[in-house]
């Protein structure tokens, strides 16, 4: 029974793993959509975003099973709770690229951005594809001092937003309504997407010590295996 448990805990991490390597790619590819103006990359991730819901539904299938079906408790029960946790994290990091990729489609053939704030958004687009790649890192790893760094490049990503949003205060801003409300949005779509990367490495730090980290990030790294009772 408890082989069976651990392998499907196993196939329930790998899952997560690839969905946020999808949602990584995801957004990359969005990005250069709305720097080059592609039409055919913002074709291919709104195409491709059905595999995300595909798999956040396998997920979510095998989650609850565990549930029913094996009655986990202590930190198995919190290995449960935490993956559907981070299915719902995942499954919006990749919604998230969809809608960059559905605004470069919808204002095709002209640019999305004007000249001065491509800048701001190949960074944020830069920053968004490691983070992503950091939270499937730390799926595959568990590795909660590797979850905590996340937060690190969320705060990267916000200073952008901020910056961002001064542009668009600028008197002397000459691109109109509607270009300010696609990049009010875009903004807001990445750094979204970087806090929901964040999120998921605080359920796996959640997961490896029986605690969330502090509004500040600070956790005391234990692994709740090393522990003699679980902290629940």
């Amino acid at each position: 029974m408890r082989v069976a448990y651990n392998d499907k805990m196993t196939e329930l991490a790998d899952i997560l793993g690839e969905m946020a390597g999808l949602a990584g790619a995801a957004m990359e590819r969005a990005t250069q959509s709305l720097l080059q103006a592609d039409l055919a990359l913002a074709e291919q991730v709104i195409g491709e975003h059905d595999k995300i819901t595909e798999l956040s539904a396998v997920c979510e299938e095998k989650a609850f099973a565990l549930l029913a079906l094996q009655a986990p408790v202590a930190g198995d029960l919190r290995s449960v709770v935490s993956g559907i946790q981070m299915v719902a994290d995942i499954d919006r990091m990749g919604a998230l690229a969809l809608h960059v990729a559905k605004i470069a489609r919808r204002r095709h053939p002209n640019h999305v951005l004007p000249e001065e704030v491509n800048g701001y958004f190949a960074e944020m687009g830069r920053i968004a594809v490691s983070i992503g790649g950091a939270a499937k890192e730390v799926l595959e790893t568990r590795d909660p001092e590797r979850a905590a760094r996340l937060r690190e490049e969320d705060e990267a990503m916000d200073d952008l937003h901020r910056h961002l949003f001064s542009v668009l205060m600028d008197r002397e801003w000459k691109h109109g309504v509607a270009a300010a409300v696609d990049i009010t949005l875009l903004g807001r779509f990445y750094e979204r997407f970087a806090d929901h990367a964040v999120e998921v490495g605080r359920r796996v730090i959640f997961l490896v010590t029986g605690e969330l980290p502090n509004d500040d990030g600070a956790v005391t790294v234990k692994r709740a295996d090393d522990l003699t009772t679980y902290p629940e």
